[in-house]
């Protein structure tokens, strides 16, 4: 049988000793972005996507080897547990194979097979079921089975009880299920109908009359039946031609000649109808529901990535606005580190009155504060915002841009205790304000201190299961944040809890440090934090920037073990650390390639990926990775759904990316849809093969529906 380390080696394509080194890490009690970073010797550069999916692969089999301990544990006090059993338990691959193998021996409800049994109709059974040659006819040998006080007035009544229990045993087949489990993925088929007989046009329209094989169904097409299924919309059934299952219990229980063939034939039909085709089609369903949903989560993550790595907008002054109708839009001033310098509250939808205020108030704002940009919410009334936004800068005379912002979960963040900590002076709307304003400055320092699921870059995020969503999504937001590193003397305490080894306590205590000591002046000063020992300054120490320490490199994601490794190259390159603050080493690589990687490594006693992570942080000490992304657009105009055309050409930035393509903001308020088959000539398996949130990308508009509010673009110009 195969090691866990043997499977995960297999299944993932790495070396045993890479996949053994990762495990004793992790359980040593190492993060994943400190191992993905800085232990690449030991499992060759595997990245931390690939970590992860490791280590939620090797918690699924850890699962999986205790339920096999514990099945084998409960059958074994029973008595009943044979080697061939135990072989098999320990052979089974999924937890559901497993469950299957100790279905017989499982304590059940009362059932009508344990009542059978009560009235001693299981010797009966046994004889039938087994169809020896010499088997008696069933009529005959029920008939001495008879007991009116059992309840088993004539042979008819023994022979139905008999059957009951005939019929618990081949629903409890383990070989029978595994077949017509295989016999379901390939054939059934999912339908959905309307529950009602005269439906109303609803967005589930497209599943009132919906069939389709299961191993074909889409992830957003599950997800949307069963929501269509809890809101009574819709009907739903899985469906299999009866026949081919019912042949397949047959060829494994029937033995042709018996004369108790036609009875347990009868009974194995029982046993289809009444048990397995049921349990079947729940497994089923529940099965495309975890499937669909891991499909969702994924893409959620893989959404979320890019947009908390957008490049920041950094060094402007930027206001924030949050559009409101009734209770108007709400304005933040922010300073190019995010302080706030002003708010205010203007009505722009309150008439033309309101909108020429609004101007004259913020144009006044712009010019106190020398504003450069205006971030805009994308909620209710950001149509409108935007439209005064435009006549605002054409008010001052130009030399200010805007974007539009997606606002998803600023007023989650704005009503929270942290929020309340960080602004108690300002109310929950202006908060919101500061927030949308910050998002343009640095959208992972803000998005940050948001649940990541209310982020809302995904589908049916609120079907998923929370608990498995958010462990996901933490891991990306922990990902993103350690790429990026974290200044220590201005990171807010959210940010700073992202930071890998850190936690809500170590993260308060280091800002309640740095309030009370003043800025820190070395990454060895951390230690000095309560609470934060040497394993987790360990963790944390490569991912914390002290840009204005004596050191440049605790400004760099080099991590303090290897200070005497960087020093070590810098003299083997002729160089030293007056040469990285001047940014004097651009022959480094050269230097370095004339010496050898292999030698310059071994003399440095790092590896190679160690040595060249190094190098790299030393030519560009303070790097932020956003920075070498496409920078957002930024603009000074707008236009409307009706100034559309088939045909025009527009840039766009993709916001989402869904099953079925991906929608992009183009300067209209309503962003346009690209279906999949309009992403690029070729096959394309999924929109995220070649889409990413944030992207810029040119487009071309199809169709303009006014009515509907549809936009649909294409990227293709030759489909136009």
């Amino acid at each position: 049988m195969e090691t866990i380390i043997q499977i995960l080696a297999r299944e993932l394509d790495r070396p045993q000793q890479h996949i053994e080194n990762i495990i004793t890490l992790l359980d040593e009690g190492n993060t994943v972005p400190f191992i993905a970073r800085y232990r690449k010797e030991l499992h060759g550069a595997m990245d931390d996507q690939l970590i992860r999916q490791l280590a939620d692969r090797l918690q699924y089999l850890r699962n999986l080897q205790d339920r096999r301990d514990e099945v084998k544990q409960s059958i074994e006090s029973q008595g009943k547990l044979t080697e061939e059993l135990s072989a098999a338990i320990d052979a089974a691959s999924t937890l559901a194979e497993v469950e299957d193998l100790y279905r017989p021996y499982k304590q059940k409800r009362r059932t009508r097979a344990t009542m059978a049994k009560e009235k001693g109709l299981e010797p009966l059974a046994l004889l039938l079921f087994a169809q020896q040659p010499d088997c008696p006819d069933p009529l005959s040998e029920a008939a001495k089975y008879i007991d009116p006080e059992k309840g088993v007035e004539t042979a008819e009544d023994a022979l139905r009880g008999a059957s009951d229990i005939v019929a618990e045993l081949v629903s409890d087949d383990a070989d029978i299920r595994k077949s017509l489990r295989e016999l379901y993925n390939k054939r059934a088929v999912l339908t959905s109908c309307a529950a009602a007989k005269e439906p109303e046009d609803s967005v589930y329209r497209l599943y009132y009359e919906f069939s389709s094989l299961i191993s074909k169904t889409q992830g957003h097409q599950i997800l949307a039946i069963n929501r269509g299924e809890r809101e009574d919309i819709l009907k739903v059934g899985v469906e299999l031609d009866r026949e081919p299952a019912l042949v397949a219990i047959r060829r494994a229980v029937v033995r042709p000649g018996s004369a108790a063939m036609e009875f347990v034939k009868a009974a194995a039909e029982d046993a289809y109808d009444r048990l397995i085709a049921p349990s079947m089609e729940r497994e089923v369903r529940s099965e495309l529901t975890e499937r669909a949903s891991e499909g969702a989560i994924g893409q959620f993550a893989l959404n979320l990535r890019p947009l908390l790595m957008q490049p920041p907008v950094k060094g402007f002054v930027t206001m924030g606005l949050d559009p409101g109708y009734r209770m108007g839009c709400k304005v933040a001033v922010v300073d190019p580190t995010g302080k706030v310098l002003d708010t205010a509250v203007v009505y722009p939808t309150h008439g033309e009155r309101g909108k020429n205020e609004a101007i004259e108030k913020l144009a006044a704002l712009i010019g106190k504060h020398r504003v450069a940009h205006i971030a805009i919410g994308n909620g209710t009334a950001s149509r409108e915002t935007e439209q005064m936004t435009v006549e605002l800068i054409r008010k001052v005379g130009g030399g200010v841009s805007y974007m539009i912002v997606n606002e998803a979960g600023a007023s989650v963040y704005s009503a929270s205790k942290l929020a309340a900590e960080e602004f108690p002076e300002f109310d929950v709307n202006l908060r919101s304000a500061v927030s949308i304003a910050r998002r343009l400055q640095d959208p992972l320092a803000e998005l940050v201190k948001i649940d990541p699921r209310s982020i809302g870059v995904g589908q049916y995020q609120h079907d998923m299961p929370q608990a498995r969503l958010g462990e996901a999504l933490d891991g990306v937001v922990e990902d993103c944040v350690n790429c990026v590193g974290v200044d220590v003397n201005t990171a807010s305490a959210p940010l700073l809890t992202r930071v890998a080894g850190l936690n809500g306590t170590t993260a308060k205590n280091i800002v309640r440090y740095r309030e009370e000591n003043g800025p820190f002046t070395t990454r060895k000063q951390i230690l000095k934090v309560p609470k934060l020992g040497p394993k987790a300054f360990e963790q944390c120490a490569g991912f914390l920037r002290v840009p204005d320490s004596s050191s440049p490199l605790d400004d760099t994601a080099v991590h303090p073990e290897s200070y005497k490794a960087a020093e070590k190259l810098l003299a083997i390159c002729g160089h030293d650390m007056a040469d990285v603050k001047a940014g004097r080493l651009g022959d480094l690589r050269d230097r370095l390639s004339v010496y050898g990687q292999e030698k310059a490594a071994a003399e440095c006693g790092v590896g190679v990926p160690t040595l060249l992570d190094v190098a790299a942080e030393l030519l560009k000490p303070g790097r932020d990775p956003r920075d070498e992304l496409p920078a957002p657009v930024l603009r000074t105009d707008v236009m409307d759904m009706k100034d559309l055309k088939p045909g025009m050409e527009l840039k766009g930035t993709v916001r989402n990316v869904i099953d079925f393509g991906a929608f992009v903001d183009i300067g209209v308020h309503q962003d346009g849809l690209v279906h999949i088959s309009q992403i690029c000539d070729r096959y394309v398996k999924h929109p995220s093969d070649v889409l990413n949130v944030g992207d810029v990308v040119t487009v071309w508009v199809k169709e303009v529906d006014e009515k509907k509010k549809r936009i649909s673009l294409t990227m293709r110009k030759d489909k136009l």
